[in-house]
């Protein structure tokens, strides 16, 4: 894992695993069934200005919340991939629809459904509290959790080494 700077400097876009990645894992059942996440507000903050930057960001779940969907797409994402059963297919299309080579895309996981996924891309890498699996195949591990700024750790990573981070459109959403 060490030495990944280099690695970063050739990341043109971004995806993710939603739970365990955006949210902290836990989710509490609303009385009409549907599945209620708490997601930091940085990582969103983050999404945006990647976003903004034009960088893709995709996100690549096996949940299938409208409510995930929404908030994505308030971010700026136009690559929303819900109800993923199998998540190399998705990312296959994530690659094509925005003309990227797997090498290009850094994608962080938590768990056995993002195994294959993350072995086939550029940067694999995870939260702090991933899978010990997980965690094996990650060029870089956060020093954050699930829900807690892991997502905003690594995006925060690549535009800073890209020189956009503190450009000026940093400071507004």
């Amino acid at each position: 894992m060490n030495n990944y700077n280099n690695d970063l400097l050739n990341i043109k876009a971004f995806a993710f695993d939603v739970d365990g990645v955006f949210s902290d894992g836990l989710v509490m059942l609303h009385p009409g069934g549907d599945l209620m996440r708490a997601m930091n507000i940085k990582d969103g903050f983050a999404v945006q200005l990647a976003v903004k930057k034009g960088y893709p960001v995709g996100i690549i779940t096996g949940g299938n919340s409208e409510s995930v969907r929404k908030r994505f797409e308030r971010l700026g994402g136009k690559d929303v991939y819900l109800k993923s059963s199998e998540k190399t297919v998705d990312f296959e299309d994530f690659l094509n629809r925005n003309d990227l080579q797997p090498e290009d895309v850094l994608y962080m996981g938590d768990d056995l459904p993002d195994y294959n996924v993350m072995s086939m891309s550029g940067f694999p890498c995870c939260p702090e509290d991933a899978a010990n699996e997980i965690k094996q195949i990650s060029r870089y591990i956060s020093g954050k959790k699930g829900g807690e700024g892991c997502v905003r750790d690594v995006i925060e990573k690549v535009l800073k080494l890209h020189g956009k981070w503190m450009d000026g459109e940093g400071f507004h959403w």
